[in-house]
Formats: structure tokens, sequence, C-alpha cells
């Protein structure tokens, strides 16, 4: 064969056999379940959300606006409490929609399909559902919760197991726990707060819920905020204390009261304090989700489920206990002492250069004795 004809069959065998320049983007999809469910003993009602990664032709960002593309067919899960060694109780766990997801992103929203079981029997026909023992109206702190999920009629199965966080205090319950935002006008200090005994938690977060009322005429309004001051790793078992600043606290009562001239005076109703401590697997999970600092940005993957007919699963089961405290600003007359924020710290909000303006006024029994009442107290 001279060169010539060498080069034409070449070219022609390239042409007629080179690779497709389309490429696939869809592949061969693993189906992949994603759960993710945190039990917590002071609820009564539990959710877990199961739903799956979706893949298919066309705009991904269209297709995660469509609720269908993320649920599966059918799904069947249990969780099962098991008690030093003996299972106690069983939960068959029903789908519900809820409407409080933000709509600020990529996924479908306000509506998304959750599953949940109750520890808390409302009628005859729960408590029959919440057998063998519906007395029981919460989960036992030392018992060790198995989640099972079959997907689609039994294609697959989704398991995992978690002991539920336990053991967290406060110093903040004793009555004489006050918070002190001012010392004298415009001189601001701290108040810490306490998880005396953070339990089996590995990570703590600690809230403030501020409450106060808002008053036209004789009509009151209830108004709260929430102020997030603090999450930290712990040890089980250790102390952390927490700071809520003084100038935070006015600086916020200022920008959440209602920008209404009607409003006749407002008062300051108290404060709801929150921990809530993870338990191990849920700090891992954390932590390897974070955004990473690496410019490779290749990361680990952590889940504490397993899965068969080797599918995929992301999420995690596990557990946090969450520990509320609230410091009412009084109870009663005759208890005058008892306050959540103390006498200067309420001068402060009444008459301070912050919120001084804002119409707070007391009605604390104690700033308001009779011939003796405080110049910030209501009229």
């Amino acid at each position: 064969m001279n060169r010539t004809l060498l080069f034409l069959s070449i070219i022609g065998t390239f042409l007629f056999t080179s690779c497709s320049e389309k490429v696939d983007l869809i592949g061969n999809f693993q189906e992949t379940a994603v759960v993710y469910g945190l039990l917590d003993q002071a609820d009564t009602l539990h959710y877990i959300k199961i739903t799956r990664a979706f893949i298919g032709p066309g705009n991904a960002v269209e297709i995660a606006q469509i609720d269908d593309s993320s649920y599966f067919d059918q799904v069947d899960a249990t969780v099962t409490e098991v008690l030093n060694g003996v299972v106690t109780r069983s939960w068959q766990l029903r789908d519900t929609l809820v409407d409080n997801k933000d709509t600020i992103g990529s996924f479908y929203a306000p509506f998304q399909k959750v599953y949940y079981f109750k520890t808390l029997a409302t009628s005859a026909t729960e408590a029959q559902q919440i057998s063998p023992n519906p007395s029981l109206t919460s989960l036992h702190k030392d018992a060790i919760y198995r989640l099972n999920i079959s997907i689609n009629g039994g294609q697959f199965e989704v398991s995992g197991e978690t002991a539920l966080v336990k053991g967290l205090t406060s110093t903040a319950t004793s009555q004489n726990y006050m918070f002190k935002f001012a010392n004298n006008p415009a001189e601001y200090i701290s108040t810490g707060v306490t998880a005396s005994n953070t339990g089996s938690s590995f990570v703590l977060n600690a809230k403030l819920d501020v409450e106060f009322n808002e008053y036209i005429g004789m009509n009151k309004t209830s108004k709260s905020f929430n102020w997030n001051i603090g999450e930290i790793n712990v040890t089980p078992n250790s102390s952390k204390t927490f700071t809520a600043l003084g100038q935070t606290f006015y600086t916020l009562m200022k920008s959440n009261v209602t920008n209404d001239p009607s409003i006749t005076r407002r008062t300051f109703k108290g404060i709801r304090i929150t921990f809530a401590g993870g338990s191990e697997e849920l700090y891992n999970y954390m932590v390897v989700n974070a955004p990473s600092s690496s410019l490779a940005q290749t990361k680990p993957s952590y889940t504490n489920l397993s899965v068969t007919n080797n599918k995929k699963v992301v999420g995690i089961f596990s557990s946090r206990q969450t520990f509320s405290i609230y410091k009412p600003f009084f109870t009663s007359a005759q208890q005058a002492y008892i306050r959540a924020i103390d006498k200067k710290s309420t001068k402060e909000l009444c008459t301070g250069q912050i919120t001084g303006l804002l119409l707070f006024c007391s009605d604390h029994p104690g700033d308001n004795v009779i011939g003796q009442e405080e110049a910030f107290a209501c009229p």
C-alpha cells in the first residue's frame, strides 16, 4: 500500500471510529438515601427526615424545585426502644407535611415531607398505636433506640442506633439566679450562664429567649427574640460557662421592639435559658460537614447509618438533650426578691441611653412598693 492510500485509510478509520463528544452526565446512578434524625428525651413528638438523592436529565436547579424528585415511592420505618437488651416499645413512623422550610435555597419549600412518631398519646387510638406501654410518655434516658427503614418495598434497608444524651444540668435553676446587665447608668456588665454538668454531651449550645410585652392602651401583645450566646465543643461531665453581654442585651432589645407609634408602654416579661447538648456522633457529623479550609476542598464523609444491597446512605441518626430554665421577671408580690434581671438592669432598660426612649417601665412588685415607688416604675 503506498503512503497516500495508507494515510487515507488511517483518516477514514479515525473518522468512523473516533470517540463521541457527547458526555453522559447521568452515568450509572447509585440509589442514595438521605436520613437525618435527632432524638431528644425532652420531646414527645420526634421527626425524622427521609429523602433520596436525585439525578436526571435537564437542569438540576429546576429538578430540585420538584419535591417528588427527592422522595422515595414507599418508605416503611420503625424506631425500637431497647432497655437492658430487652425490646420495650416500638413505633411505626408516619409521614406528614410541615411548612417550616426556609424558602431561600435551591430546594422545594416551604412544605416538606417528614416522618414522625409520638411517645405521648392524645387519644385512645394513639394509645393503642403506642403499645405495649403507652403510659411511658417520654423516651427512656438509659435506652438504646434503633431505626430501621425499608425502601420501596424492601429494595434496600437503612438502619442505625443511638443512645440518648443525658445528665445536662445548670446552676441557673437556683431561685436566686438573675441576670445583671448594668451596674450604673451606661456601665454595662456581663452575666455568666453555666452548664454545671455537660452530662454525656460532646458539643454544647446555649441560647436565651428574651420576652417582653407591648401595650396599646390596655391591649397587650407578647414579643420575644432569640439570643444565641455560644456553641462550644465540650468533654462529658465537665462544666462550661457562656457569657451574656449587657450592652448586647440592650442593643437587641432596641432592635426587636415594634416600630409602632401607637404603643403606649412596654414591660419586661422574662428570659428562658436553653442548653442543647449533642452526642459524640452528632459532633463528628458537624465537624466533617463544616466548611472546608483546604484549597483542594476534599473532605471525608461521616455517617453512623448502614445500608444494604450496595446502595448508599448519607446523614445521621443521633440524639441531643435540651435543658430549659425559665426566669420570670416576677412571680408574685410575696416573692419580690425573685426577678429575671436585677433592679439596676431594670432601671437601665427603662431610662438608659440605648433603650430609655422606648417606653419601658417596671411592673415588678419590688419596684412598686406603695410610697417607695421607683421613678422607672409603671404608673
